[in-house]
C-alpha cells in the first residue's frame, strides 16, 4: 500500500477561513456558552480556567491534530478512514462505534438546541423583560410541555437536514462563516455592556482571579479535563470528517489544532466575561449550576438597562453556537453513510436526520431521559469513541507515520516527536481513566449500568456489522495495513 492513500473526487472547503470556522463552529456549542461558565462557577473561577487551559493544550490539541490528520491522510469519513488503516474486516467496526456514539449524542443534543431556539425566539419577543415574568416557571413550563419540545426538536432536525442537503460548500460552509463571527460579535457586545454596570469588577475578578486552593482539589482537575475534552469534541468524529475535506495545502497543526483550541477556549472565556459581570452586578450566585444561563441570567435582564437587547444578543448567539455544532455533528454520519452506501447525499441526509429525530423523541419528551443519556455518553460513550480513533492512530497506523505524512505536510509549525507518545500512550490512558473513574464513582447505579452496556455492546455491534457487510469473517487484510512506524 502506498504511504499516502490515493485521493478520490471529493468536495473540499472553499477557503481556509471556511475550514477554521467549521472547526470552531463544531467545537463551540452548549459546552462553551452554557456548560463552561457554570462549571467554572462551581470550581473556583480562574483556577478552573487555568486547569482547563493546561489540559486543553496538553491533551486536546494533540488529539485534535491526530483526528484531523487521520481524515486528511485517508480523505474519507469515519468508517472509510478505519478501513484504510486496518484493512477490511470486523476491526473496521470500531469506526461504527464512533458513528453509533455520534448519532446517540446528536439525538439528545437536538433537544438542547431546541431549548436555545425557544429562548432565542422569546428574547426577540422581549418576554424576559415583561412585567411579572418568572424565569424558573418559564423553564419548567417548557420542559413540561412535551408536545412543544418534540415540535421544536422536529424544527431543529428539519433545519439541519435542509442545510446539509446543500453540501459542504453551499450548505455547511455558508452557514458557519457567518454564524461563528456573529456569535463572537454578540458576546463582545454583551461583555462591553456588562462591564459598564456597577459591581461588574467583581465578575472580572472571579473570572481571572485564581483561587489557588482549588488547584489542589481533584474535582477541579476532573471537571477541567471533562470540559477540555467535551468542548473540543475529541473523539466525536467531527475533526476527522472536517479534516477529510481539507485541500491539499491546508494546515493541520495550526488550523486543526492550535487555532481551533484558541478559538473555542476564547469563546468559552468570552462567554464567562459576558455572563459573570452581569451576574455579580445584580448579586446573583455565580455557582448556580446548570440553571445559570436558563434561570439565573434570565432573572437579571429586567434589572439592567437595555436588558431586553442584551437578552437577544445572548440567546441568539447561544442558538447559533448550538446549531452550528449540531450541524457538524450530524455531518459526521452523513459523510460516512453516503460513502458506505449507494445513496446520494439527499437520501443520506434525510435518512440520517430521520433516525436522529426518531431517537431524539424520548429526550425531547423528558428532560430526565436527556440527563441520563448525557451522563452515560459523556462519561463512557465519548471516551470510548475517542479511544477508538486515537487508538487506531497510535497503535495501528503509527503516530510517527501520521505525523510525517499528514500532520506536518504543508504545516505552518513543525510537530516534533513529543507528539508520538502523547497519542500512543497518554490520551488512551486518560480515556481509560475517565471511564474507570466514573464507573467507580457511580458503582451500581443505572448510569453505570448504561455506561457498561455501551462499552460492551457498541464494539460487538460494530464488529458484527462490518464482519457481515464485508464478508471477511472479521479478519483484516494485512496486505492493506499502512505498516505502522518504522
Amino acid at each position: 500500500m502506498a504511504d499516502v492513500p490515493t485521493k478520490t473526487a471529493r468536495a473540499e472547503w472553499g477557503t481556509r477561513f471556511g475550514f477554521l470556522m467549521a472547526m470552531i463552529g463544531a467545537m463551540v456549542g452548549a459546552g462553551n456558552i452554557w456548560r463552561f461558565p457554570y462549571v467554572m462557577g462551581d470550581n473556583g473561577g480562574g483556577a478552573f480556567v487555568l486547569a482547563f487551559l493546561v489540559l486543553l493544550f496538553l491533551l486536546a490539541v494533540p488529539g485534535l491534530m491526530a483526528e484531523v490528520a487521520l481524515g486528511r491522510y485517508t480523505n474519507k469519513g469515519v468508517i472509510g478512514a478505519f478501513r484504510e488503516v486496518v484493512g477490511r474486516g470486523g476491526m473496521v467496526g470500531f469506526g461504527v462505534v464512533v458513528i453509533l456514539v455520534n448519532v446517540a449524542l446528536m439525538s439528545y443534543y437536538s433537544p438542547v438546541i431546541a431549548w436555545t431556539l425557544y429562548y432565542a425566539v422569546h428574547s426577540l419577543l422581549f418576554t424576559f423583560t415583561a412585567t411579572g415574568f418568572e424565569a424558573e416557571a418559564f423553564m419548567n413550563g417548557l420542559f413540561a410541555n412535551s408536545a412543544l419540545m418534540i415540535g421544536l426538536h422536529t424544527v431543529v432536525m428539519g433545519s439541519i437536514a435542509a442545510i446539509l442537503v446543500l453540501g459542504i460548500r453551499r450548505g455547511v460552509e455558508r452557514i458557519v462563516v457567518y454564524a461563528v463571527p456573529a456569535l463572537v460579535i454578540a458576546l463582545v457586545v454583551m461583555t462591553i455592556r456588562g462591564l459598564t454596570l456597577p459591581g461588574a469588577s467583581e465578575g472580572i475578578a472571579f473570572t481571572f482571579g485564581v483561587q489557588w486552593e482549588y488547584l489542589t482539589f481533584s474535582d477541579t482537575w476532573i471537571a477541567a479535563l471533562g470540559q477540555a475534552l467535551f468542548s473540543t469534541g475529541l473523539g466525536w468524529g467531527i475533526a476527522l470528517t472536517v479534516g477529510s475535506y481539507l485541500r491539499e495545502y491546508d494546515d493541520v497543526p495550526l488550523g486543526g489544532g492550535v487555532f481551533t483550541a484558541i478559538g473555542e477556549s476564547s469563546i468559552g472565556i468570552l462567554a464567562a466575561l459576558a455572563i459573570f459581570p452581569i451576574v455579580f452586578a445584580v448579586g446573583v450566585d455565580p455557582d448556580a449550576g446548570a440553571g445559570l444561563a436558563f434561570v439565573s441570567l434570565v432573572q437579571v435582564f429586567p434589572e439592567i438597562p437595555l436588558g431586553g437587547l442584551v437578552a437577544i444578543l445572548f440567546f441568539v448567539g447561544f442558538f447559533l453556537a448550538t446549531f452550528t455544532s449540531g450541524l457538524l455533528i450530524t455531518e459526521v454520519s452523513v459523510t460516512t453513510v453516503s460513502e458506505e452506501t449507494r445513496f446520494d447525499r439527499t437520501q443520506t441526509t434525510l435518512g440520517v436526520c430521520g433516525v436522529i429525530w426518531l431517537l431524539g423523541i424520548p429526550s425531547a419528551y423528558s428532560v430526565d431521559v436527556l440527563d441520563y443519556l448525557d451522563f452515560v455518553f459523556g462519561n463512557w460513550g465519548l471516551p470510548l469513541a475517542a479511544l477508538a480513533i486515537i487508538g487506531i492512530i497510535g497503535w495501528v497506523a503509527g503516530p510517527k507515520r501520521i505525523r510525517m505524512l499528514a500532520v506536518n505536510r504543508n504545516a505552518g509549525i513543525y510537530v516534533g516527536s513529543w507528539w508520538d507518545p502523547v497519542i500512543k500512550y497518554v490520551i488512551p490512558a486518560v480515556m481509560l481513566f475517565i471511564m474507570g473513574y466514573f464507573a467507580w464513582e457511580n458503582y451500581g447505579t443505572p448510569e453505570m449500568i448504561g455506561g457498561m452496556l455501551v462499552i460492551v455492546l457498541f464494539p460487538i455491534i460494530g464488529y458484527a456489522v462490518m464482519s457481515v457487510v464485508e464478508g471477511r469473517g472479521g479478519q483484516p487484510d494485512t496486505a492493506e495495513l499502512p505498516g505502522g512506524d518504522d
